[in-house]
């Protein structure tokens, strides 16, 4: 299953609901080509909801460091939401985890932003 993203706004916060699998190629093509577009337009504040996000390789993984890099460098913030168990333990695993403003509720990570 390819990666589906769908963008809504919350509060002054673009929350970019991903489901799927972010892999070598589409799926990691797709993610940075959604948050540089996201930046270009000048949102700041970027959610990425990982609920419905079934796997992630290392080039995924790479992606996601990547767009938070970008979103850093361009004054934008990147916070995560709702990892899946494979995808948290990926995360502490590789000690990304303390990279990352992790949140398991939407109410909490949209209020982390003001």
């Amino acid at each position: 299953m390819a990666l589906a993203i769908a963008s809504r706004e919350l509060d002054g916060v673009t929350v970019l609901d991903l489901s799927g699998r972010i892999t070598l190629g589409e799926g990691s093509v797709q993610l940075r080509d959604a948050i540089r577009d996201l930046i270009a337009k000048g949102q700041s504040r970027i959610l990425l909801d990982l609920g419905e996000v079934s796997y992630i390789d290392s080039s995924g993984l790479g992606e996601l460091v990547s767009a938070y890099t970008t979103a850093k460098n361009q004054g934008a913030t990147l916070k995560l939401l709702k990892l899946t168990k494979k995808v948290h333990d990926l995360l502490q695993l590789t000690k990304l985890y303390t990279v990352f403003e992790i949140f398991d509720d939407e109410a909490s990570a949209i209020a982390s932003f003001k």
